[in-house]
């Protein structure tokens, strides 16, 4: 069994306990306008330039084995459980040391799950500390597939209104509300997390619903993750549009305001991640 893989990104601090190498899954069936990894959406490999490093030499004829300066590239490889794992185990003193651990995130990892449970099986009979990010946007089955083998769950929720959710996102939100109450009934480690996008996921009416629904549940705490341009110049190498490159980061004053209703519900609040 082999997996698309996109990345593989040592030292993160930021996306579950202690030092962590993420796992970065292709495919995924949400169409988030601000999408960071645009990289991430389809399920197959794609070619890209990345124009940084193009010399416009012309001796490449578009192809990545003959590229002098590394500008085509291509977002996604096949790799076996024991190749990632492999990959990661070169991490291990990291872990080891800093009570960190593998992620697996996206993409969406529910898009590729049965080879998500493999390698988080195998990770497991390492001794490795496991984690997925997910925005509960995929089938039950496999979700209730991984929980034996996951230490954390990092569950990101968007638009909450079922038809705004649909529309903009192609999301299924009683299908994600399904998935989340799936986790907390197996007594999982869940941490929900809510990008906070102008535009899209900021207004009250949103918050509102989001932080009613999380409140009816035993949370150890709440992500808030402000919206930045980091993926813009993805959208480029793939030369695709990027619709919100003109969107300012929210202000300081604007996430504290978010903050402050969802404290309201008693959560642990924090901006950022881990």
């Amino acid at each position: 069994m082999k997996g698309l893989i996109f990345n593989i990104q040592r030292y993160s601090i930021h996306d579950g306990s202690g030092i962590r190498t993420l796992v970065f899954f292709k495919g995924c069936p949400l169409k988030c306008p601000w999408c960071a990894n645009p990289e991430s959406q389809t399920l197959e490999p794609e070619q890209a330039i990345i124009v940084d490093r193009c010399i416009d030499c012309r001796q490449c004829s578009f192809n990545e084995a003959d590229c002098p300066t590394g500008a085509w590239t291509t977002f996604g490889k096949y790799m076996s459980v024991e190749e990632v794992i492999e990959e990661v185990e070169k991490d291990y003193m990291f872990f080891r040391t800093s009570g960190g651990g593998v992620t697996l995130s996206g993409g969406e990892v529910l898009a590729q799950w049965p080879f998500a449970v493999e390698l988080l099986k195998g990770l497991k009979k390492r001794g490795i500390h496991t984690a997925i990010e997910t925005s509960g946007q995929g089938p039950t089955k496999g979700l209730e597939k991984m929980v034996p083998y996951l230490d954390t769950v990092l569950f990101d929720f968007k638009i909450w209104d079922v038809n705004r959710a649909k529309e903009m996102l192609h999301a299924n939100v009683p299908l994600i509300q399904r998935n989340f109450e799936l986790l907390i009934a197996r007594g999982m480690h869940v941490i929900p997390r809510f990008p906070l996008i102008p535009g899209y996921t900021m207004d009250s009416t949103n918050v509102s619903a989001i932080s009613a629904y999380l409140s009816q549940f035993s949370l150890p705490e709440v992500h808030l993750l402000p919206f930045h341009q980091y993926g813009r110049r993805k959208y480029e190498y793939l030369d695709r549009e990027y619709e919100l490159k003109e969107v300012e980061p929210p202000t300081d004053e604007e996430v504290r305001r978010i903050q402050q209703t969802m404290n309201q519900h008693e959560f642990d609040v924090v901006v950022g991640g881990l």
